[in-house]
């Protein structure tokens, strides 16, 4: 008889402290209207390459990590984003193949950014530093981005910012088409506006 009340206090503990458990962060996703595009020159026109699948983990802590980052809070603990080399698209096939050459992309299948550190304002709309080491051809440097943070629909985190890279940093060739009369500039400007939500 004892031997059945410790059991069955035992197993009320258990229920109880299975119910007042909750998780102590609330991971975030990239949302599906997520964008990441590289915009550059040529000798003869300019031209823009998009992401069109962008990957990433979020770490964050606290039970409401959008309102926090509003707060000017460091509620997010650290992130990684992919961008398969594969999935990214300059609207022509040639530009594509060139692209795709270039960035060595059979041996380095994906662009990441691993988030290292980062600072906020508290103003409206929030402002702040990215900073983390930035992948490319499987070449890693460091990278400093200037972002803003602001409320999206339904709960939503939206954070925006522009970096501007030279290819040749990163051993990246820039491309040539046309025999050589189209001459790609080393400088890129990388532009992204990511919907992060729970």
């Amino acid at each position: 008889m004892r031997s059945a009340i410790r059991g069955a206090t035992a197993a009320l503990l258990v229920l109880t402290v299975a119910g007042a458990w909750r998780p102590l962060g609330q991971p975030l996703s990239i949302g599906a209207e997520s964008t990441l595009q590289f915009d550059g020159k040529s000798t003869v026109r300019d031209w823009s390459c998009k992401a069109t699948a962008i990957e990433g983990v979020i770490d964050a802590s606290g039970t409401d990590v959008v309102a926090g980052v509003l707060a000017g809070q460091k509620a997010v603990k650290g992130a990684t984003l992919t961008f398969p080399a594969a999935k990214l698209d300059c609207d022509n096939g040639t530009m594509n193949k060139h692209m795709l050459n270039a960035l060595n992309a059979s041996k380095h299948a994906a662009i990441t950014f691993a988030l290292t550190d980062y600072d906020l304002t508290a103003a409206a709309p929030v402002t702040g530093t990215l900073r983390g080491v930035l992948t490319i051809n499987g070449i890693a440097k460091p990278v400093t981005i200037p972002s803003t943070f602001e409320a999206a629909p339904s709960g939503a985190l939206r954070v925006t910012g522009t970096y501007v890279l030279n290819m040749t940093d990163w051993d990246v060739e820039p491309p040539k088409l046309m025999l050589g009369t189209l001459k790609v500039r080393d400088s890129v400007t990388v532009a992204f506006n990511l919907l992060l939500q729970h």
